[in-house]
């Protein structure tokens, strides 16, 4: 049944998504990658988005170590981390979010996340080539980024006094994600240390009487305060951290944790799915009210990327066809609306009709990152399988 899901990824990987970007990202001049790109792959914006460049890194240097040995995969991811090496960071440890096209700072954003992906890049790089001063940075830097989280004010973010104290579900699973890489890289017990507690405080998160997770809950996992920030669920987010919750989980087994991540997949696509037009909502006020995001009824790609991996990752752990059905109305909406058959790649934004709302295949937000790793996951998921469910 999974077989013939493997082989339309492993098509549109190898022959659509991979070679758009290589062909038409790598700055051989400048080094790093371009990522805002149009249609046909025309740049149209050549600033170096920080977290992308991180993302491509960990992504090329990914598809070597895991996928195919290609050497155009380690020279792609190579050019990405010789250019963040010379630029990313300034004299005290922070990165930019943006650096002009030859790596002078444009802008510096008072939050981690940039730095999130230069760390991971920086890792994948270092288990593919065993460069150990790219291993030493990426300890170097996952430290700080720990730091920045238990205190935004290092990185310019003051507390003020009406801010509420909560725990944000994003800084959980970029903690997890690199705890996790950083882990199976060094078998060093800190970063197991850091799998045990992210686990911990994704389960805070959980909510059961909705079977999702919720992006923003107080630090002992109560509801915070009824307002649109607190009620805003996003479902792509949910179903990224119900897959990256069974990830680590393989580390850590507890088998009702388990069922609970399972339970958030479904729970995710019930409530984010669009029941008149198809697809997932980008954001969803758990309320039924409006939310202040005006853009929560468009179709991203990422979420669709992230609810194709999960559906996958479900039905192969489990051995249970109920995930079929989902996978399949994923799969058929996001090759129907985001998948470009003339250039390759995927569009990145429609509107709730499923009509393109911009014909860019990159930006500042996307780049070569959601849409391969789901494809290069799942094929991986389903083959250690047997293609069979």
């Amino acid at each position: 049944m999974l077989e013939a899901f493997a082989n339309r990824y492993r098509i549109e990987l190898s022959e659509r998504v991979i070679p758009f970007w290589l062909r038409h990202s790598l700055d051989h001049q400048h080094g790093g990658y371009f990522s805002a790109l149009d249609r046909d792959g025309t740049v149209y914006d050549t600033r170096k988005y920080v977290w992308l460049q991180g993302r491509a890194i960990w992504m090329f240097s990914r598809l070597y170590n895991t996928f195919e040995p290609r050497h155009d995969f380690l020279a792609a991811a190579r050019l990405g981390v010789e250019f963040l090496r010379r630029h990313a960071r300034d004299r005290e440890g922070r990165v930019y979010f943006s650096l002009t096209r030859d790596g002078q700072p444009v802008f510096m954003q008072r939050k981690p996340y940039a730095a999130v992906f230069y760390q991971m890049g920086l890792a994948e790089y270092a288990r593919a080539t065993g460069d150990d001063s790219c291993l030493a940075e990426a300890r170097e830097v996952f430290a700080l980024i720990c730091q920045w989280i238990a205190n935004p004010g290092l990185l310019g973010r003051p507390s003020l006094p009406g801010m509420p104290v909560v725990s944000q579900l994003t800084d959980l699973l970029v903690v997890g994600m690199m705890a996790l890489d950083m882990f199976t890289l060094t078998g060093e017990q800190e970063y197991s240390t850091a799998i045990i507690e992210t686990i911990a405080g994704i389960v805070r998160h959980f909510d059961p009487e909705r079977n999702i997770y919720r992006e923003r809950v107080a630090p002992d996992g109560s509801v915070l305060e009824d307002n649109p920030d607190s009620r805003l669920f996003n479902p792509g987010h949910s179903l990224e951290t119900a897959w990256i919750m069974l990830h680590l989980l393989e580390w850590q087994p507890d088998q009702a944790l388990r069922k609970q991540a399972l339970a958030a997949i479904r729970g995710s696509l019930e409530l984010g799915w669009d029941q008149t037009y198809g697809g997932i909502f980008y954001f969803v006020d758990l309320a039924g009210r409006p939310t202040l995001q005006i853009e929560s009824t468009m179709k991203l790609w990422w979420p669709h990327a992230e609810a194709i991996y999960a559906l996958v990752l479900a039905a192969t752990i489990t051995g249970d066809r109920q995930w079929i059905e989902w996978l399949e109305r994923i799969d058929a909406y996001t090759f129907r609306y985001f998948a470009d058959p003339v250039y390759g790649e995927w569009f990145g934004y429609c509107d709730r009709r499923g009509e393109v709302a911009l014909t860019s295949k990159g930006g500042n937000y996307k780049g070569f990152f959601h849409m391969p790793r789901a494809l290069l996951f799942s094929i991986q998921a389903i083959e250690r399988a047997g293609g069979k469910v």
